[in-house]
């Protein structure tokens, strides 16, 4: 999902740990470790992996996220524009909920794991260039963080077309907790700022392409 600056800074690769209900609190709720947050994961694509096409990379990527918790929910899949590098094949967008047993840092590192299984090496990318897989944790129940290679919610999910447009099909009532803004009203507001910035996003399949097992 590569269209803002700092694209590939967004999340690193670190040691991962379990989840720490001290550590990790939401604006005014802490979690237990028996407590298990919906994550909202942005998923993006444009180029072919070892599985395929973008969107067989994508429905391939969702399965092994079950491994990791019950998915919830799950977007159609979206043609989008690319942005920043534009000298690329357009990406196919969607956003998956899951019902995550592990902690915020130890479900970013299993992100990362999944992506380099199919070919993404974030270290090695052309900052928003193309990619053959993109996972971004963009909400985590209430978490509010800002650590070193983890920034939830996601800095710049209000900006971005692509992310906000299948959330918003999936959870449009959802409250953003560090602005407390509804996925709703985030849509309304990207429509008022950048005039024309929804049109970049356009339906490509419905929510058939997965089937949660």
């Amino acid at each position: 999902m590569p269209r803002v600056a700092e694209r590939d800074g967004d999340i690193e690769a670190e040691h991962p740990c379990r989840f720490d209900a001290e550590a990790y609190s939401g604006r005014g709720a802490r979690y237990s470790r028996r407590h298990m947050a919906i994550a909202y994961i942005g998923m993006g694509a444009n180029l072919r992996s070892s599985v395929g096409d973008p969107a067989s990379t994508l429905a391939v990527a969702a399965e092994r996220l079950g491994a990791y918790g019950r998915i919830q929910a799950w977007s159609s899949l979206y043609r989008t524009s690319p942005v920043g590098f534009l000298d690329q094949p357009h990406f196919v967008n969607a956003v998956i909920a899951v019902e995550a047993d592990l902690g915020p840092r130890l479900l970013l590192h299993r992100l990362l794991e999944i992506e380099a299984e199919f070919g993404r090496d974030r270290f090695q990318s052309i900052p928003n260039g193309p990619r053959t897989l993109d996972l971004d944790m963009l909400i985590v129940g209430d978490l509010v963080l800002h650590e070193a290679g983890l920034d939830l919610p996601h800095p710049r999910m209000a900006q971005r077309a692509f992310v906000l447009i299948p959330l918003h099909e999936i959870a449009p009532e959802l409250v953003e907790p560090r602005s407390r803004a509804t996925v709703a009203a985030l849509v309304k507001s990207l429509r008022a700022d950048q005039p024309g910035a929804l049109d970049s996003v356009t339906l490509l399949r419905g929510r058939d392409w997965f089937a949660a097992r």
